[in-house]
């Protein structure tokens, strides 16, 4: 899988690995890279399948594989122990982790994720396969930013979007691969393993995200022996790029204090 090592590098820096959503492109996390770099040997890779990491996702790929491959990865470098955040899909690898290799993680963040799929977002997972199958991937492509971002934000970075949709319909990661690992996304059911998880986690919403409704975090934190909740009040499910300062000061905050001084924060 195609990777980058970022910020700190010295032997003892503690490593956070930052894991994309359904996209799977490590370059999603540029707006975070400044802040967190200061503090953390950074991590951040695209998944197998999708952009530079080149593959084809086999039929029958799961969320067990999506974890699989970045433990092999932390291995590589000799990495025993990371802290781990995640974005939607990168969020259950996270929860994977957590769950059956736990000793790979200090903390764990799961942003605008879910202890199972809720009916809207199967919603508009179905809608996002019904562009695809019926209407190519740049009619996918173009649709995608009406599920992650608020509409005056929208209003207000046409151009970016122009540019977005280009490069996204350039580099998609194919119809069989998305289809393949969306699929493992929709079917992942954590509720009743969620007493099993006892990694200090983040539940990380924003109120107003259309795709994933803020309650599911709620329930998420609520089900965890030792989770949190910390819900932004805009930004929309990618709420890391449309208010990457309130997310970035959020993020670090939490994953910078003592433990066991917890707290649930509405920003």
């Amino acid at each position: 899988m195609y990777f980058e090592i970022l910020g700190k590098d010295t032997p003892l820096a503690p490593t956070l690995v930052l894991s994309a959503g359904l996209g799977g492109s490590g370059s999603f996390w540029q707006p975070q890279i400044d802040a967190l770099t200061r503090h953390f040997r950074v991590v951040i890779y695209d998944h197998y399948g999708t952009g530079r990491s080149k593959g084809v996702v086999p039929d029958g790929y799961s969320m067990a594989d999506m974890a699989d491959e970045v433990a092999q990865l932390l291995r590589s470098f000799s990495i025993e122990r990371c802290y781990f955040v995640g974005h939607a899909l990168g969020g259950m690898i996270g929860l994977q982790l957590a769950l059956t290799q736990p000793q790979l993680l200090e903390k764990l963040v799961v942003v605008n994720g879910w202890p199972a799929l809720d009916s809207q977002t199967r919603r508009c997972f179905h809608v996002r396969q019904d562009l695809l199958l019926n209407s190519g991937v740049e009619a996918y492509v173009r649709a995608q930013p009406l599920f992650l971002f608020p509409a005056d934000w929208l209003s207000q970075h046409e151009a970016l979007l122009g540019e977005e949709l280009q490069h996204q319909t350039a580099h998609f990661q194919g119809t069989e691969n998305l289809l393949r690992r969306l699929n493992a996304l929709i079917n992942i059911d954590f509720r009743p393993h969620l007493a099993d998880i006892t990694t200090p986690t983040l539940a990380l919403c924003a109120r107003d995200d259309l795709l994933v409704p803020y309650l599911c975090s709620h329930q998420l934190a609520e089900s965890l022996p030792n989770g949190e909740l910390a819900q932004m009040t805009y930004g929309g499910h990618a709420m890391s790029v449309t208010d990457s300062e309130t997310f970035n000061r959020t993020l670090l905050d939490w994953l910078l204090k003592t433990p066991n001084a917890s707290s649930s924060l509405a920003l």
